[in-house]
């Protein structure tokens, strides 16, 4: 079996004897460490890591310009040694460090719960030829020929390019008092969804359906799971059965933090891959998920990638955790996010030696 005949067999539940050995990829801090540590230069952020270690990518993507087009121009505000203020491409001003990864600091939304700044962005979501990239057919025939990893195609986003926009309190403001909104927010995010999955799914063999939320922190969902249910829900139940109509019967979900809270409405909506399943502070087990939830629900990720710089012990122990779930099936193991620093490159070689000898 290829890796994306692998990876598909496992999420199908059929009968397998290994797992296909898979690198997402890492913080720039971690990417500096390893160039120091004997990773060459010039080596493409995920796919080209994975082609020198060896193993397969975590997917491949084909899709037209899928967000907010034509992006909103960059402009910088205001500027220190240490940080930049700007107006990122998604509108936002945000205070940037120069230095080091960080989560910016977020000055001001152009999107406001009460509708303020939703017509540019409206504008901005409409579907149309622009958004076809004019090297589509060369995109599309590479995506038809693809053996070493699944061919996902965007699904887009029902609440986390919103919260982006708009902020974690706008949204939470938005849900309090202005649904009707919100709803046309998602209304027009699964027209565009539809659209583009029209204009694809005709044209490529697509292995699963993928949405970006990142949604839920520690404690939980940073919306109303019945607020959810009523708005988001019915619209991830048209997209999944669009790509259901062209024989594609995964789709995944891009969500970190606590999401138990959703996972039944996800699955509600025909969303069966939950990705990456953070092992996180709350110490998550992948095998509760699976007993809480059932063989409905697939795990793309679910290993502890702080074990991975805690030395070849503990790594041995993580891989060995995940067993019983390997033998059980819909589950395809990945590190829960990405690599940090302090994770010797040799350490997490091993660790994708060892993975790939695990036979059932």
């Amino acid at each position: 079996m290829t890796s994306r005949e692998l990876w598909l067999a496992i999420m199908n539940y059929q009968k397998v004897d290994r797992v296909p050995v898979i690198h997402w990829t890492m913080w720039k801090e971690t990417r500096a460490q390893w160039l120091e540590q004997g990773m060459p230069e010039g080596c493409e952020q995920r796919d080209g890591e994975a082609a020198w270690l060896g193993v397969s990518p975590v997917c491949h993507r084909i899709g037209l310009r899928s967000s907010l087009h034509p992006w909103f121009e960059k402009e910088v505000i205001s500027e220190t040694a240490d940080t930049q203020t700007i107006r990122q491409s998604d509108g936002v001003i945000a205070e940037h460090r120069k230095h080091g990864s960080s989560i910016p600091h977020i000055v001001e939304h152009l999107l406001r719960p009460d509708g303020t700044g939703w017509d540019e962005y409206k504008r901005r979501l409409q579907p149309g030829e622009t958004r076809i990239p004019e090297n589509i057919e060369t995109l599309i025939a590479k995506a038809n020929a693809v053996t070493n990893t699944p061919v996902s195609i965007h699904t887009g986003s029902q609440v986390g390019w919103i919260r982006d926009w708009i902020g974690v309190e706008g949204l939470a403001y938005l849900c309090a008092d202005n649904l009707d909104l919100f709803q046309e927010m998602s209304d027009t995010l699964t027209e565009l969804a539809l659209w583009e999955l029209d204009y694809i799914l005709p044209k490529v063999k697509v292995d699963c359906g993928w949405c970006w939320e990142d949604i839920c922190y520690r404690g939980g969902p940073l919306i109303s799971p019945e607020i959810f249910k009523r708005i988001c829900v019915p619209n991830y139940r048209r997209i999944s059965q669009k790509l259901y109509d062209h024989g594609v019967k995964l789709h995944v979900v891009d969500c970190d933090g606590l999401i138990d809270d959703l996972v039944p409405l996800w699955l509600d909506g025909g969303v069966n891959v939950m990705f990456p399943v953070e092992i996180g502070a709350w110490q998550y087990d992948p095998m509760q998920m699976r007993k809480k939830f059932g063989r409905d629900l697939r795990i793309y990720g679910g290993i502890d990638k702080l074990a991975l710089m805690k030395g070849r012990a503990e790594i041995d122990a993580e891989i060995a955790r995940r067993i019983p779930l390997l033998k059980d099936g819909g589950f395809v193991p990945l590190p829960d996010h990405l690599i940090v620093p302090g994770t010797p490159l040799e350490d997490y070689r091993y660790y994708l030696k060892k993975l790939g000898e695990v036979r059932f």
